[in-house]
């Protein structure tokens, strides 16, 4: 079976910076995942992720990503063309991941298959909370990081009992 990371990027003290963080730990609560995963907070680490991504064969980044469109807006970019949205830094941690990318590459450790799931954010300045637009979309973005982990072939189930992993106005 294909080790996997599912790793939630961000700063948490910056509002919608830190939905990446937000959305994995969300996940953790919610889901049952294959012993195969590995849910990780990846914050602002950046290169310090490498040894992280080492010997995985599937990465999925969550974070917040300026993807030049309204607040709340969910895309999936794959792997070819993550250069392209890293490009633009929204933050300082997306410097570390591009050059992350490129040492995992440079190493030959690069995993097969890497996929970025990104929010576009409302607010960047300090505090807590998510913004009430990232707030509204939270479920859906946690709807499409479980539809991509299960168009790679993983079995992931919902906890019985689970309303809604995120309660507005609370930090996780």
């Amino acid at each position: 079976m294909a080790k996997i990371a599912l790793i939630g990027l961000g700063n948490i003290l910056m509002r919608d910076e830190g939905v990446g963080v937000r959305a994995v730990e969300a996940l953790r609560k919610k889901y049952d995942f294959p012993e195969e995963v590995r849910l990780l907070d990846g914050g602002t680490l950046g290169l310090d992720l490498l040894h992280l991504i080492e010997g995985m064969d599937r990465v999925l980044f969550v974070d917040a990503v300026d993807l030049k469109r309204n607040p709340g807006t969910i895309a999936v970019i794959e792997d070819e063309d993550l250069p392209s949205f890293l490009e633009p830094k929204l933050s300082l941690h997306h410097v570390g991941l591009s050059d992350l990318l490129f040492a995992s590459s440079l190493l030959g450790t690069r995993p097969a298959e890497i996929a970025l799931v990104g929010i576009q954010p409302e607010t960047m300045e300090i505090g807590l909370e998510l913004s009430m637009t990232v707030m509204e979309r939270f479920e859906k973005l946690l709807t499409v990081i479980v539809e991509k982990l299960r168009e790679w072939g993983l079995e992931v189930k919902e906890r019985e009992g689970k309303e809604s992993a995120y309660v507005p106005g609370h930090p996780i």
